[in-house]
């Protein structure tokens, strides 16, 4: 059995939910591997991070979004509001001010040292219901999915643009 990873970096935009497309690059990183028959996980390392699975819609919004991640922002909003106010989430609270006020990048996190910029309980709970992981079968060297079916990397966090990982992992023979 052989084991294949290759890590990719993505990038978000903040202010919204920011959805990327990786199937060029999961189908490259299968082919790559020359693993014939297995396995492929995408994983998100980041806490506001999913991996999914979905059918590209054709149909983009005027903020680049295709309609389905437009139904999927309407859906979330209902059960997961946007954090937008100190009393809105009981995340994120005085001690996790106080770990991240004492990280040697605190101001990164909290620029002048403005506590709402942690407000992105929201994308983490989105994260946690969507899942940070997608597994996927590799048949005859290939993605093993309908011609329809893409995979999206999203970062839910709206607090500012990121630089975001996306590991791919191939096993099998």
């Amino acid at each position: 059995m052989a084991v294949y990873k290759e890590t990719i970096k993505v990038q978000s935009h903040g202010k919204t939910p920011t959805y990327i497309d990786v199937t060029k690059d999961v189908r490259r990183v299968i082919e790559e591997s020359g693993i014939q028959n297995g396995i492929c996980v995408v994983i998100s390392p980041h806490t506001t991070c999913s991996v999914f699975f979905e059918e590209y819609s054709h149909d983009i919004n005027e903020n680049g979004d295709e309609f389905l991640q437009v139904d999927l922002n309407n859906v979330l909003a209902k059960i997961i509001p946007d954090h937008n106010t100190k009393d809105q989430y009981t995340y994120p609270g005085e001690e996790h001010y106080k770990a991240v006020e004492s990280w040697p990048d605190a101001e990164a996190y909290l620029p002048g040292g403005d506590r709402t910029a942690l407000f992105n309980g929201d994308a983490h709970l989105k994260a946690t219901l969507i899942g940070s992981s997608a597994t996927f079968e590799v048949d005859e060297g290939k993605l093993g999915v309908g011609t329809t079916g893409y995979v999206y990397f999203a970062d839910f966090d709206r607090t500012r643009p990121r630089t975001r990982k996306c590991k791919i992992i191939v096993i099998g023979e």
